[in-house]
């Protein structure tokens, strides 16, 4: 009895950290896949497009239909006596039966209409549901009923873990991945046949949505087991990318050192002609949910510099980023957020920098954009 109260009484360690994005849809089901290089469970999730162009022509001719219907219908001319008829009859059985009752006492009694089987349907979606954990054994097997309720052209499968370490957090699906990714369908001819280079992927969701529009996208991060489960990402979703024909190519990219890792013999290691590619012909820098420590944002924004000092054409960043450990300090009298005040304060710095090669000018854009994938977009984005 002591351990299973125990195991009801989940705790997590105060090192672990949880993306809210896993969080906000509590009733939809994850399946585990397989254990990683260190003993990690991997999840596989399915995030739903809203951008499928048959939705849209649907929808379209479906308010056409009605402005045409309610039209009609308000225009005593065009409509013919068999419609008015219709119309009439509509009217006497929707009123038919709904005349008061009264019982003995002269007291209302309320007729309440039979409860559908929709009605009930409707009440239990609203209810919270508990999954099992699947281990999936065989893919095609296990994924056949999800397989169902997708199509391959209107969802992203991504590969990710849950509650990791501070150090693994990439391996986490977060909010402003998602911010970033509606812009770049929101502004997909900006990004048309583009030459990418994301900072940080993590799982790689970004430069998958960035892959069906652009070019070439430079998909980086570090750790071998984490660009293996971006490189397994950026796979499942490789007919995405497909009918543009765009190539994600996934590399090894630290901040902390001043060079490309170059080693042949190490996975995701650049080639020097990949290099050369991403040099020349380059115009677009993204990174999501990246500045969380102020060691690595530094570390960031001085590999920011070197690369873009490097390029041989005028470069757009694009840096998405959720305000996170909102505390209030006494040194302030406020609520801050001290990694994204560390964060802007070092994006001023890079914005007055005066070293004579390299002018940087920064704009905020609004997150009032289309929403393309479905999370909260919460007024910390």
């Amino acid at each position: 009895d002591v351990a299973e109260k125990e195991m009801d009484n989940l705790t997590f360690k105060s090192d672990t950290v949880l993306s809210d994005v896993h969080v906000h849809c509590p009733n939809k089901r994850h399946l585990m896949v397989r254990l990683n290089a260190v003993g990690q469970p991997v999840f596989l999730s399915y995030f739903k497009l809203l951008w499928n162009t048959d939705d849209w022509a649907s929808e379209k001719y479906a308010r056409e239909a009605t402005t045409k219907r309610e039209y009609q219908y308000s225009s005593g001319d065009e409509l013919c006596d068999k419609d008015r008829n219709n119309l009439k009859n509509q009217r006497e059985l929707s009123t038919e039966g709904l005349e008061a009752l009264l019982d003995d006492d002269g007291d209302l009694e309320v007729v309440r209409r039979p409860r559908s089987a929709s009605d009930l349907e409707a009440e239990d979606l609203l209810r919270d549901r508990v999954y099992p954990v699947i281990l999936m054994k065989g893919k095609e097997d296990a994924f056949e009923d999800e397989e169902q309720e997708c199509t391959c052209s209107d969802v992203v499968k991504i590969e990710h873990t849950m509650a990791t370490p501070l150090e693994d957090v990439g391996k986490q699906v977060w909010r402003a991945a998602f911010l970033l990714a509606d812009y770049v369908l929101f502004k997909r001819d900006m990004f048309r046949c583009c030459t990418v280079l994301e900072l940080g992927g993590g799982t790689g969701i970004t430069s998958i949505i960035m892959g069906t529009v652009a070019n070439r996208v430079y998909c980086t991060d570090i750790g071998e087991d984490l660009l293996a489960m971006c490189e397994q990402n950026v796979a499942l979703n490789k007919h995405l990318m497909e009918p543009g024909g765009g190539e994600i190519k996934v590399k090894e990219l630290d901040w902390l050192k001043d060079e490309f890792c170059t080693d042949p013999e190490a996975p995701y290691s650049w080639s020097e002609e990949e290099i050369a590619d991403l040099h020349d012909h380059c115009t677009v820098i993204m990174a999501a949910d990246v500045f969380y420590d102020d060691d690595l944002t530094d570390a960031l924004f001085r590999t920011l510099y070197r690369i873009t000092h490097n390029l041989k054409n005028s470069c757009t960043v694009f840096l998405a980023i959720e305000k996170r450990q909102l505390n209030f300090t006494i040194r302030h009298m406020d609520v801050t957020c001290e990694a994204y005040s560390h964060f802007r304060n070092t994006l001023n710095d890079l914005e007055n920098l005066q070293d004579g090669k390299m002018k940087y000018n920064v704009e905020p854009i609004k997150p009032d954009f289309c929403q393309f994938l479905s999370y909260e977009r919460i007024e910390q984005l």
